[in-house]
């Protein structure tokens, strides 16, 4: 890297925690962030830089957390369907058969993007231990939000989401809408009476690979843009804040609220049960 590249990148990261100090990004904030780095336009130094300035803007007692989903080790998932598409038996049993089993250190969350990538391999990360819904982080909290990550329970009760509802987080929605609003998902749980169903994925038990099938609610991200919509008419002042980093419509939405008024709308416009 030459003096100008060095130059770029320290420009870059300082523009993007104005950026998210001015969106109102403060210290000490636990962020779950989603983010579409394309959608930020060019930053010198990629995801490596914006994972800086976040860190920059929630400084030394702050946290950063990211999904680190792994769809690519599930033969239930939207993924694995796609993948198999047109294939013969012989080439399903292939795949399936080379499907690694998740491993929290070393598996990695290719379909979450560069950032989510970034925070999982970073110095001193932790990943939480669910084989499909892993989240990782990094600052003080870390290992507070992601403990108990119960195998059977996604996005419930028993997962980092109701521990970052529990810190009264904000969601930082970097260049996403709402229909990736992975809090939402907590709304589903304390819906009276979830719709639920069977998941399959591949794990390691005292390091022998084999195939484990759980029960869980039925996660549904389908209406989350029109439920996201709604909030944000009905937010009160500070709920949601909106603006720009870089090239992208961002916001920076309190989870709590987002999650309560998700839980009572999913409540009136799915047919519990159902």
């Amino acid at each position: 890297m030459n003096d100008a590249d060095v130059t770029d990148v320290t420009d870059g990261g300082a523009r993007t925690t104005a950026a998210l100090t001015a969106l109102g990004v403060r210290p000490g904030d636990v962020l779950l962030v989603h983010a579409s780095l394309r959608s930020l336009g060019p930053v010198a130094g990629g995801a490596r830089v914006v994972l800086g300035a976040l860190r920059r803007a929630v400084g030394p007692s702050g946290t950063v957390v990211v999904p680190a989903f792994t769809p690519e080790n599930s033969d239930t998932s939207p993924h694995y369907r796609e993948r198999v598409r047109g294939l013969d038996a012989g080439a399903v049993d292939a795949v399936r058969a080379a499907m690694p089993a998740y491993d929290p250190a070393l598996t990695p969350a290719p379909s979450m993007g560069a950032l989510a990538e970034t925070v999982r391999t970073a110095a001193g990360a932790g990943r939480s231990a669910h084989p499909q819904t892993s989240f990782a982080a990094l600052g003080p909290v870390a290992a507070r939000l992601l403990a108990g990550h119960r195998a059977d329970c996604h996005l419930g009760e028993d997962s980092p989401l109701a521990r970052l509802y529990e810190e009264d987080a904000r969601i930082l929605l970097l260049g996403t809408g709402y229909a990736t609003c992975t809090a939402f998902h907590l709304g589903e749980y304390r819906m009276p009476g979830p719709p639920r169903r069977s998941y399959r994925c591949v794990v390691a038990s005292r390091g022998v690979r084999r195939w484990w099938e759980y029960e869980d609610v039925a996660l549904d991200d389908g209406d989350f843009a029109a439920l996201g919509a709604a909030f944000e008419e009905a937010a009160a002042e500070g709920d949601v804040r909106a603006g720009r980093v870089g090239a992208a419509e961002c916001r920076l939405v309190r989870l709590r609220p987002a999650v309560d008024f998700a839980t009572a709308w999913l409540t009136e416009h799915r047919t519990a049960g159902s």
